[in-house]
């Protein structure tokens, strides 16, 4: 009996040896697993090499984002705050101009400054899992952005970059140093609502990236990047203050030198690169060229040049807005005050108040003049006014306030200024805006700048401002005053019937258009249709032609006249996209569409008989 308890003793003890043994063992692969990890690097583990699929011919092709490929190029070779961030809509191309600039890294296609780089694309769901620990995330990130600083030839690319704002508030302190000093070149990429919503509410981190816009493709650009793509899927079947903005153009400026040198030819590139690095110098025009990026529009000194240009500015204009000269005089005066430097730098370039009857080119003047001042007419923000009738749509104009549905979406009126500091603010039939945005209106006019419900403020000294009106048109369409003048203090009185003073005094100038002549609409068919015989344009006037409504009828004759039998004859196959056809009208009344054929003057394809007015 005590030999069996003995023996059953020394069995337990052994077996509990061998469980502390097996124990051990598991302990050790455990901790040779955990070494064997710490031997690969943060940036192997959480990153992809752009870089190296670059060179393997495994990205796409990347087709029509060159401007924002150089513009990213541009920052990333400044000596500090060489961090751009990409914001656009999801799905237009962001990450696709990363991929363009690995590929130029590969292929020898950019300065000196980054040319030996590796662009790494983070994958920030790795390096945030498995962090549920007080500090381990941070910790993570410090030592990632240390082993960065110790590599020296990492370009960061982090998508969705709000997301690493956001997951932890000690996650923007530790990347902030070392973006400021350029120690680490990081492309952020997110959207213009998380931009807004999560990086502009902290200003020190937004001071250390550089916005860049990344707009939706054009559909020539989109067919472009199709037929680029074409082969390659058949072989398997994209606000600062002084003295800060003044040393970043400074900096800017110098890294656009090193850019400009590598439009050189290819065969002198190599010999003259060297030379260009040591002995590049910043001219006025690299530094015009950084402020033009910045803001959007030319910003050449006022050289004989330019000044040309500004004094044909009515010309320029009335190549689009026919009968209203008096209009365009008044707009031209304000634009050359403004760019000879002689206005308030606190007020807008300028306020008008355009009133007139519908259809005699009020919009079209604005859109005329956001093409020939800032270059485009993406360059305007239009607000239609019917759709702030009521007293709380002020809340779109400027953001809901905290506490109340949708607090976190920005302001439409202040964001899209935000957005374009440089532009032309339309307020489309200011008369039925309520009451209380005209009151939002005093402050923009006065001091050019509005603030949101969440604190932030807008600037509006760089935009013009133009309210439309149809005040006053009973008395421009049936009445006949005499002069320009006699019409205007008609419907002035009528203004000051249905705004406040205090709202009228802040408008530089109040605009009359007057109702269009039967000559003038003539002028109008000739812009909207060049190829006509006269005989169709005569009879395109008499149908278009409405003193109280202006052009209007005119464009819906022309649809019905014109397009609409175009259409038809599209889809017959009676012609084809680019050929040419001309449009005339027979002694019967008959719109005849016609083109030019080989071997024959005109072949008639459709006659469509006159409907009467």
């Amino acid at each position: 009996m005590q030999v069996a308890i003995r023996f059953a003793r020394a069995s337990s003890t052994e077996d509990k040896q061998y469980s502390g043994m097996r124990k051990n063992v598991k302990f050790c692969s455990q901790v040779r697993a955990l070494l064997s990890r710490s031997r690969m690097s943060l940036l192997d583990a959480f990153c992809v090499n752009m870089t190296d699929l670059a060179r393997d011919g495994k990205l796409d092709p990347v087709v029509g984002r060159a401007a924002q490929i150089e513009r990213v190029i541009q920052i990333l070779g400044r000596r500090t705050k060489n961090n751009p961030c990409l914001v656009g809509e999801p799905g237009v191309g962001k990450t696709a101009i990363v991929e363009g600039i690995a590929q130029r890294i590969v292929s020898h296609d950019v300065p000196e400054t980054i040319s030996r780089k590796q662009v790494m694309s983070l994958y920030l769901a790795l390096l945030i899992a498995g962090t549920e620990q007080r500090g381990s995330f941070e910790q993570k990130l410090m030592n990632l952005v240390k082993e960065i600083k110790r590599r020296d030839d990492i370009i960061l690319f982090m998508d969705e970059v709000h997301t690493l704002i956001t997951g932890s508030g000690d996650a923007a302190n530790i990347l902030k140093p070392a973006l400021a000093r350029g120690e680490l070149r990081c492309i952020g990429a997110t959207t213009f609502h998380e931009y807004t919503k999560h990086i502009r509410k902290d200003p020190a981190l937004e001071r250390r990236f550089q916005l860049v816009h990344v707009p939706e493709p054009t559909v020539e650009e989109t067919i472009l990047m199709l037929k680029n793509l074409k082969l390659r899927y058949e072989k398997l079947i994209s606000d600062r203050l002084l003295p800060d903005k003044a040393i970043d153009v400074m900096d800017e400026a110098g890294s656009l030198v090193h850019l400009c040198h590598l439009q050189q030819s290819k065969e002198v590139e190599i010999a003259i690169r060297n030379l260009n690095d040591l002995f590049g110098a910043v001219t006025v025009t690299d530094i015009q060229c950084v402020v033009s990026v910045w803001t959007g529009i030319p910003v050449e000194t006022v050289s004989m040049e330019e000044a040309s240009r500004l004094l044909n500015l009515e010309d320029a204009l009335r190549l689009r807005v026919i009968g209203q000269d008096e209009a365009l005089k008044a707009v031209c005066r304000s634009i050359r005050r403004s760019r000879a430097g002689l206005r308030n730098p606190r007020r807008p370039i300028a306020s008008f108040m355009f009133a007139g009857p519908s259809g005699v080119g009020k919009t079209e003047l604005a859109k005329a003049v956001a093409t020939c001042y800032f270059g485009s007419e993406e360059a305007m923000i239009r607000l239609d006014m019917s759709e702030f009738m009521e007293r709380h749509t002020v809340s779109r104009l400027l953001g809901s306030p905290p506490g109340y549905i949708g607090h976190d979406e920005p302001g439409r009126l202040t964001d899209s200024v935000r957005k374009r500091r440089h532009s032309v603010v339309l307020f489309d039939e200011i008369e039925k805006a309520h009451p209380d945005v005209l009151n939002i209106m005093l402050q923009i006019l006065e001091d050019g700048r509005l603030t949101d419900s969440k604190g932030e403020t807008a600037d509006f000294r760089n935009t013009l401002v133009i309210m439309t009106s149809n005040i006053g048109s009973g008395e421009i369409v049936n009445g006949d005053h005499g002069s320009y003048k006699a019409v205007k203090a008609m419907v002035n009185y009528e203004l000051t019937r249905a705004f406040r003073a205090e709202f009228l005094n802040r408008i530089d100038e109040i605009i009359i258009f007057k109702k269009l002549m039967k000559d003038e609409v003539n002028d109008i068919a000739d812009i909207m249709l060049t190829e006509v015989f006269d005989r169709f344009k005569d009879i395109l006037v008499i149908e278009g032609y409405s003193t109280s409504y202006g052009v209007r009828p005119l464009r819906r004759a022309i649809t019905r006249l014109v397009e609409d039998i175009l259409a038809e004859s599209l889809l017959k196959g009676d012609i084809k996209n680019g050929e040419s056809v001309i449009i005339d009208v027979d002694t019967q009344g008959t719109v005849m569409l016609s083109k030019c054929v080989t071997g024959t003057a005109l072949q008639e394809l459709i006659k469509v008989p006159m409907v009467p007015k």
